[in-house]
């Protein structure tokens, strides 16, 4: 009896919605080469009390200063992290305008435009914010999530690839890899990657969730949801399980279609 293959993986399009709610549920991160979980995507994050006096003083700084490079880049950065994506857009935008040889600037633009889902946009500026003289391995790792978020993933993996010469086993880099295997439907290998970053960085939830869909992807669902329950509260872990299984029935019922 010959045995039954294994059902395709979806387009990206289908996983990555119901993934930010796997990995990035509570979770807030730093830019978009550290969102490995939806390659690029941050969750919106609600700003807490403990939070607004730290904007209200940057906007006011920004209001003083708005031709401030660093005051731009600090209040851009701000309101990213508070979820603001549109408005850390033309923060960053206006102060590019009147910088627009400033590195820093240019990175921090990228990223905003990433998390705001203009990914052609993003790569295009992040390509202006290094030079093949200077590289930096964060904006090499952006491009390429921004790349595999365009359906792009053999131009992504070349950038993960000169990223990881720069810096050899980087867990981001490694993560964002291996989603970018999966995106191709190449499981053995993105699971392979996926563990290289687990193990290089154990305590880092953004890489335990992304090796947990891979794994459960591959069928291994008893593995993938003891990783997702790895030090989180028992709400948070019920939670996180349940959007795990949620996903792999979709992924099911789409291949069973």
């Amino acid at each position: 009896m010959s045995k039954r293959p294994s059902p395709a993986l979806p387009p990206a399009k289908f996983l990555l919605p119901a993934f930010m709610v796997l990995v990035l549920g509570g979770c807030q991160t730093n830019g978009i080469e550290d969102v490995t979980g939806a390659l690029g995507v941050k969750s919106e994050a609600p700003v807490t009390a403990d939070a607004k006096p730290d904007m209200d003083a940057l906007r006011e700084r920004y209001r003083a200063k708005p031709s401030d490079p660093s005051v731009a880049l600090a209040y851009g950065k701000a309101l990213r992290e508070t979820g603001q994506r549109a408005q850390a857009v033309a923060v960053l935008e206006q102060a590019v305008l009147g910088h627009p040889s400033n590195k820093a600037l240019l990175a921090g633009y990228g990223r905003a435009l990433a998390d705001n889902g203009n990914f052609q946009q993003a790569f295009d500026v992040l390509s202006r914010a290094h030079t093949p003289e200077d590289p930096d391995w964060r904006i090499l790792s952006a491009q390429g999530a921004a790349l595999d978020q365009l359906g792009r993933n053999e131009e992504a993996q070349q950038y993960y690839a000169s990223a990881l010469k720069i810096v050899p086993d980087e867990p981001q880099v490694l993560s964002n890899l291996g989603l970018s295997y999966m995106l191709q439907n190449n499981l053995p290998r993105a699971e392979e990657t996926m563990r290289r970053a687990h193990e290089r960085n154990p305590g880092d939830p953004r890489v335990r969730a992304n090796l947990a869909l891979v794994l459960g992807l591959e069928g291994k669902q008893a593995e993938a949801e003891s990783i997702v329950r790895a030090d989180l509260p028992p709400d948070q872990a019920a939670a996180k399980v349940t959007a795990l299984r949620q996903l792999l029935a979709k992924k099911q019922q789409r291949a069973d279609r």
